[in-house]
């Protein structure tokens, strides 16, 4: 048994699935599935039930992977101290970010990171945020970017900015001349969403409670890019989150419109595990991007 078995079987205890963790572990699906064998046969208990297409674990198998999360804990704390006896911000770093917040935060902090911090080697991950959690948990990420929710109260918390949620309607639509508009106004409007797992469809289904609007039944987005076509095509009207629509304006056919009472909006924050030596690092790393995010929403109309 090794380390990289234990990384093996947390793989696919998170994906349920043999080639996603293989890829996320960067090796082919036979040589993941023959490592699994092994350490059965090592261990001389069966993990996995076999019997159907999805991937399903034992009783056995399920305390083992609680048992190697805290060993990959414990190795990655391990690996921290000792890159802490070096200097403060070299080596790897890596970072998880949800889709909401990826494509439109890495165009600007990556330029910056670099330039700040030259000798962090910087890895990239996008994920929804179970998953980065759970990856965050692991030590298979060192910190990851996402809107705060209930789940992220158990890690390091870092604030970086508070994003407003915009109402994106079509050009054509009879609010699109509007300057804002009172959520009151949503009440029984349909809103088009993202699909289960995002974040950003929990919180907007709290405003559409608050404000009488419901969901859209006949449509679920995978991405922010496909609710903006949406709206574009006249399908419906959203919310966008703030850092999406930078100089957007109306292109495309969508008009992005403020609202008040109360004004929707989420908080992003970098969060890392608790008693991290690495803490000043993420810290650093944090107050950083913060900056580079504060001077874009300073552009956003």
């Amino acid at each position: 048994m090794n380390i990289r078995d234990l990384e093996y079987l947390v793989a696919l205890s998170e994906y349920k699935h043999f080639r996603r963790a293989a890829d996320s572990c960067n090796v082919s699906q036979p040589t993941l599935s023959g490592q699994i064998r092994k350490l059965e046969d090592e261990l001389g208990i069966i993990l996995l039930e076999r019997t159907s297409r999805k991937v399903l674990f034992t009783q056995s198998g399920m305390l083992l992977v609680e048992q190697a999360r805290t060993v990959l804990r414990e190795v990655k704390l391990l690996k921290e101290m000792a890159s802490n006896q070096g200097k403060e911000m070299t080596g790897p770093l890596h970072i998880g970010l949800i889709p909401t917040v990826g494509p439109y935060l890495l165009p600007y902090i990556v330029p910056t990171l670099k330039a700040a911090f030259p000798d962090l080697e910087i890895f990239l991950y996008e994920a929804q945020t179970q998953q980065l959690l759970e990856q965050l948990e692991t030590g298979r990420l060192d910190c990851a970017i996402l809107a705060r929710v209930q789940q992220t109260e158990a890690f390091i918390e870092v604030p970086i900015f508070e994003e407003k949620m915009l109402l994106a309607v079509p050009e054509e639509h009879p609010w699109a001349k509007e300057k804002n508009i009172s959520m009151s106004s949503l009440t029984g409007q349909e809103m088009l969403m993202l699909d289960d797992g995002h974040c950003l469809r929990n919180q907007t289904l709290d405003y559409c409670f608050v404000s009488g609007a419901k969901e859209n039944s006949h449509f679920q987005a995978t991405s922010l890019e496909t609710l903006r076509n949406m709206v574009a095509a006249n399908a419906g009207i959203t919310f966008m989150p703030e850092l999406a629509v930078r100089n957007e304006g109306t292109r495309r056919g969508v008009k992005y419109i403020p609202c008040h009472s109360p004004e929707p909006a989420r908080s992003i924050a970098l969060v890392y595990r608790p008693g991290s030596p690495l803490r000043s690092r993420y810290e650093r790393v944090a107050k950083t991007v913060r900056a580079e995010v504060e001077s874009i929403l300073a552009g956003v109309k």
